[in-house]
């Protein structure tokens, strides 16, 4: 089955692609989540005036992004954890004690755009990346201290 896609999809591709696809894929996940539409004649030009409405859409998030990116790239957050011997810390830091720092500086960022590549276990300055969009990433100094 073809179909228009509405939304940019990684397994698929991008918005306004025609991708062909299995019928129970397109009918049980795509379709019914809105996220493609069926590649009907219709459809397709009804896709068009839609698609004006999206990247107008995807350029105000995308200039969204780029200022909060602009302004977390000034932000240096602090995170104190218990340690052991060695300045070893139990456990590890994790997303949402970072987006718990952001959030009592202003930021309200998901923990989920959070991106930290390797775990934190050990005292220091870490730099932690923040996914704001597909195409923008911010990086915030991280400050792991005794508390």
């Amino acid at each position: 089955m073809k179909v228009i896609l509405r939304k940019n999809f990684e397994q698929l591709g991008k918005v306004g692609d025609i991708v062909n696809v299995k019928d129970g894929y397109a009918l049980n996940y795509l379709i019914p989540r809105q996220i493609a539409y069926q590649a009907t004649k219709g459809n397709i030009r009804a896709f068009e005036e839609e698609k004006k409405l999206i990247i107008k859409r995807e350029a105000k998030e995308l200039e969204a992004a780029q200022a909060l990116a602009s302004e977390l790239e000034k932000v240096s957050i602090t995170i104190p954890v218990k340690v052991g011997e060695e300045e070893k810390i139990f456990g590890t830091v994790t997303n949402q004690m970072i987006a718990d720092a952001l959030k009592e500086k202003g930021f309200d960022v998901d923990k989920r755009k959070i991106e930290i590549t390797e775990p934190i276990k050990s005292l220091g300055i870490y730099s932690v990346s923040i996914k704001l969009h597909p195409s923008v990433i911010a990086t915030v100094k991280t400050w792991v201290v005794r508390e």
